[in-house]
């Protein structure tokens, strides 16, 4: 009973990440929640590590296609110059320019951003969230990707290393941005998973030598499988909807979203 009540609460935590990274409401702060309510511990560096690797894992099946076409356009474009892989090759320097400022800031202060939040500074954040995606609902660019130039990549990019903050949505942040730059909802969602992929990697990367240093047992190695695949599962689909809310302009719904978990959580707050 005791493995299924705890492989239960794994497969929720799973859920939950899964669902909420791609949209723009802080998977982090969704995730701490449902750990509060579920009483969930494994607050490790191997677990948050393997949740967003398992997101990543969603992302890149997601966008498999466009990942290949622009490796290849840009390969073709360096080796032979071709008028028409140039806006490939482009796109592909617009990614690492926008990575630049997350990659400072997560080298510079990662102890700082490894930093525990509480569930009222995570009702602000939610509160900030939602004024964002209010203001910008209205937004309707018709950019796309191949027009992006270096401003939009550093203003986004900028938006991203802002959302290094615990408790800030990244594809809340950097979606907004690349909104405000006028990109077309389909755009500016690319852009803004182009964006996570080196990060995620990075953030994979520098974690490695805490990884090799940890022991964990098999029990504990069966729970971690299963979330991986609960959370890379739900992270493929919630990115698939959030596409098509994206494409319709229904952004505001996740406004009033925000708006009503950082009440609930206030509320909460006040009364205990």
């Amino acid at each position: 009973m005791d493995i299924l009540l705890e492989s239960l609460k794994y497969i929720i935590i799973g859920l939950v990440q899964g669902l909420t990274e791609p949209i723009p409401v802080s998977s982090s702060g969704h995730v701490m929640i449902a750990s509060h309510i579920l009483g969930f511990a494994d607050s490790s560096f191997f677990f948050a590590l393997l949740t967003n690797t398992a997101s990543l894992v969603a992302i890149l099946f997601f966008y498999r296609k466009d990942l290949l076409t622009i490796t290849q356009e840009s390969a073709r474009y360096i080796s032979h110059k071709r008028p028409e892989d140039r806006h490939s090759f482009r796109f592909v320097l617009w990614v690492i320019i926008g990575t630049i400022p997350a990659g400072v800031l997560g080298i510079l202060f990662k102890d700082a951003l490894e930093t525990d939040i509480t569930l009222s500074v995570i009702a602000v954040t939610l509160t900030i969230t939602g004024i964002a995606l209010l203001i910008i609902s209205r937004q309707r660019g018709q950019r796309q990707t191949d027009s992006m130039t270096i401003k939009d990549a550093i203003i986004i990019g900028l938006a991203q290393a802002v959302a290094l903050t615990p408790g800030i949505s990244r594809s809340g942040a950097t979606v907004v941005a690349g909104l405000a730059r006028q990109l077309n909802p389909a755009a500016a969602l690319k852009y803004s998973f182009m964006l996570y992929i080196p990060v995620s990697i990075g953030g994979l990367v520098l974690g490695a030598k805490k990884l090799l240093d940890m022991s964990v047992s098999g029990e504990q190695m069966f729970y971690y499988a299963v979330t991986f695949v609960v959370t890379t599962i739900t992270t493929y689909y919630a990115l698939q909807w959030f596409m098509g809310i994206m494409q319709k302009g229904k952004l505001l719904y996740f406004s009033y979203y925000c708006f009503a978990v950082a009440a609930i959580l206030m509320i909460w707050q006040w009364m205990v």
